[in-house]
């Protein structure tokens, strides 16, 4: 009994030594006094530098407010606007400890309006292949509506004369279509994010025909359509004469499921008119002759904020053009310039 005992009082006081020796885990740390220094370039270029400081950080995490990011490990950073605007700029630090802190500040940048890219189309002849290049074929190629012309690099079909660029559809049997006609572009030769085109055009009349002014994502051949964004700065229905329509189409909102809007234009196939888009961070805004008549929310959900690229078509029938008049025979797209200005 008495061994018995001496084991229970050994064994007890060896448990009771082990619980006192036991140390609870050390509390982690936490980022505090968190500090965020903004300074804007006064040149308007959209430079802007940050610096934040942090007691006990290791990183630092920067959203500048339009779905770019970026960490760096000693919390100073530059970054450069690509368009005019307020945007609420947030930065975390972060501990050895995986803890954060975060802490936001609204910048504001304004950048000088400037022309950055343009065709007046002076030089007679075929357009100038340092700016525009050409899709050839028809829309089994990948990017048609079940449109009715053949797309050639023809004089016939494209030419330059007196400054004004023609885009002429025919109707003439090539190739497997029963109408010619001619879609340029700037791809691979001219791109950008952010800013205000400007197009001064004439459109062609007859039913059936269908000229557009518009932009893709220069993503496409990786993100594929509507993921790579679709701007359309102009369309026209010859079906539906005088009405013109500014449309976005991207994932959920493509095809006849589109964003837009359309106005209403007297003389459209009679004298030029100016359509335009002012493409920001914030908003995607479509005119007729500086007249507003659609603006389309932009933010870091759409693929609107990378670069695109231009292009210039005449296109006949399809799903959007539909029904070709018999009588039609010929007419032509004519473009005074395009232009393009950073905001």
């Amino acid at each position: 009994m008495k061994y018995i005992t001496g084991m229970m009082l050994a064994l007890l006081i060896s448990t009771a030594s082990c619980g006192k020796n036991e140390k609870a885990p050390p509390a982690k740390t936490a980022p505090t006094n968190l500090t965020l220094h903004v300074v804007v370039n006064t040149d308007n270029s959209g430079a802007v530098a940050f610096t934040a400081a942090a007691n006990n950080a290791v990183s630092y995490d920067y959203d500048f407010g339009n779905g770019i990011n970026k960490t760096v490990a000693n919390g100073i950073t530059n970054y450069t606007y690509p368009g005019s605007g307020t945007y609420t700029v947030k930065v975390t630090a972060k501990s050895a400890d995986g803890l954060t802190l975060s802490k936001s500040a609204d910048v504001t940048v304004t950048i000088a309006s400037g022309l950055v890219w343009s065709d007046d189309f002076n030089t007679d002849g075929a357009p100038d292949p340092a700016k525009w290049g050409y899709d050839i074929g028809t829309g089994d190629n990948g990017w048609g509506n079940a449109e009715s012309q053949y797309y050639t690099d023809r004089s016939k079909n494209v030419s330059i004369a007196n400054g004004i660029l023609k885009i002429t559809a025919m109707k003439e049997n090539y190739s497997g279509s029963a109408y010619t006609s001619a879609r340029i572009l700037t791809r691979d030769k001219f791109a950008f994010t952010y800013g205000k085109v400007e197009v001064s055009a004439k459109l062609p009349a007859g039913g059936g025909t269908w000229p557009a002014i518009w932009m893709l994502g220069s993503n496409i051949t990786t993100a594929g359509w509507p993921a790579c964004g679709e701007i359309d700065i102009m369309e026209h229905k010859g079906n539906e004469p005088n009405k013109i329509y500014g449309t976005v189409h991207h994932p959920n909102h493509a095809g006849a499921n589109a964003d837009g809007g359309t106005v209403m234009v007297q003389n459209e196939t009679t004298v030029f008119h100016k359509y335009t888009v002012d493409w920001s961070p914030a908003l995607l805004r479509f005119y007729v002759d500086d007249q507003l008549f659609y603006t389309f929310p932009n933010s870091g959900n759409v693929p609107f904020n990378h670069d695109f690229f231009v292009i210039l078509n005449f296109a006949m029938g399809g799903h959007f053009g539909g029904a070709i008049d018999p009588a039609f025979n010929s007419a032509s797209l004519e473009i005074d310039y395009v232009r393009v200005y950073k905001n």
